[in-house]
């Protein structure tokens, strides 16, 4: 297929004024699923399209019950990045989404009820959950319908929920502060595309330019599948020499560092994820550099948990490789115990020297996952 062909966008419409029922991009076909309420701001008209022939777990979602008025382009984007965080999990997960950013994300550890798993992807971050979306893996159950209904929620979105959910949802009488709430049945999370080399279904991105020109990409996946994946650094150079990481971090730590990996694919770059407990504590995003991420996300948990020590024994993950030391050092000084990062760095070999110096455990991811959305 040649770039003019896959720039070149063809519309069925015959009102050229409004968003077409059809659309094509090379050789692939859309249909319109709906006009959006509106795009990412009120002022932006937007439409929701899904390939032609194909099952979406977005596209063809069902809305059980609507607001007062339909989705916008701000909600789909949050419910497409929420789902993106829990379809990597085999047990409950949760993810809660602000701004196309996570505001915190939990898995199941030993026997966690829901609500339980929900509570923490919420109480991450409690303040900025305040209007959020939020997305689970599994079915809903009513205990965890009143404790979403308990504060004010967007949409939820999971590909199951109990009629008895579904009543508490749909309790206008009780539940006032929720009373608009959106309530989304998806597909199958496990659908979506998650590691590097599976067959999946076609799904690239499109980016479009201020131009009008487009950017087509491969999905952001990544190639760790499990914790026997991760890999202890290791690096060389001639001011450092050959270095290899000395700490090992323990079972809980290794179940952790790849949990806040997965977070992380769904964070915008700079991003970093500070987690224990199958938790985020915090999360540091959108930072020009990474250094910054890391403070961003130190000085919000510890303003959110007042000093307590909360970091203390956590794990780290980067989404780049850290150019410098003082990424490691400021998250070590903090009571991080464990980071994973990917490698790439000239200073690799100072890094991880440091990293052993500090008592840190490091381990090199075998990709960069810079999400810059």
């Amino acid at each position: 297929m040649s770039a003019k062909e896959l720039t070149r966008i063809t519309y069925s419409s015959q009102n050229p004024g409004d968003f077409p029922e059809t659309l094509k991009i090379g050789a692939r076909d859309y249909v319109k699923v709906e006009d959006l309420r509106y795009g990412t701001n009120p002022h932006q008209p937007a439409a929701f399209y899904k390939p032609v022939g194909q099952t979406a777990v977005i596209g063809d979602m069902e809305i059980l019950k609507t607001g007062k008025s339909g989705l916008s382009q701000t909600n789909l984007e949050d419910i497409s990045y929420a789902l993106n965080i829990v379809k990597f999990f085999t047990v409950p997960a949760c993810a809660v989404m602000k701004h196309v950013n996570p505001s915190g994300a939990a898995v199941q550890t030993g026997a966690e009820s829901l609500k339980r798993i929900y509570c923490k992807a919420r109480d991450a971050d409690a303040r900025a959950a305040f209007g959020s979306v939020v997305a689970f893996n599994v079915e809903v159950d009513a205990e965890t319908a009143r404790e979403i209904m308990s504060t004010f929620v967007e949409c939820v979105v999971a590909p199951a929920f109990a009629a008895a959910a579904l009543a508490v949802f749909n309790d206008r009488e009780n539940f006032k502060l929720n009373k608009q709430i959106r309530i989304i049945k998806c597909g199958d999370p496990a659908l979506l595309s998650k590691f590097t080399g599976d067959d999946v279904a076609e799904c690239n991105t499109i980016k479009i330019l201020a131009d009008g020109s487009l950017v087509l990409a491969a999905p952001l996946t990544t190639s760790l599948r499990g914790i026997a994946d991760l890999k202890p650094a290791a690096g060389e150079n001639p001011q450092a020499g050959q270095q290899r990481s000395a700490i090992a971090a323990s079972d809980r730590q290794l179940r952790d560092l790849l949990f806040a990996w997965y977070v992380n694919l769904s964070v915008r770059s700079n991003g970093v994820v500070i987690a224990a407990g199958g938790q985020t504590l915090a999360v540091g995003t959108g930072e020009q550099d990474r250094v910054g991420a890391v403070e961003q996300a130190i000085v919000k948990c510890k303003e959110k948990y007042r000093g307590k020590g909360k970091l203390e024994g956590s794990v780290m993950a980067s989404d780049g490789f850290f150019p410098f030391a003082d990424g490691v050092e400021t998250a070590a000084a903090a009571g991080v115990k464990a980071i994973i990062a990917p490698a790439g760095s000239l200073r690799d070999a100072d890094v991880i020297k440091r990293a052993n110096e500090l008592g840190v455990a490091l381990y090199h991811a075998p990709e960069r996952v810079f999400s810059h959305h």
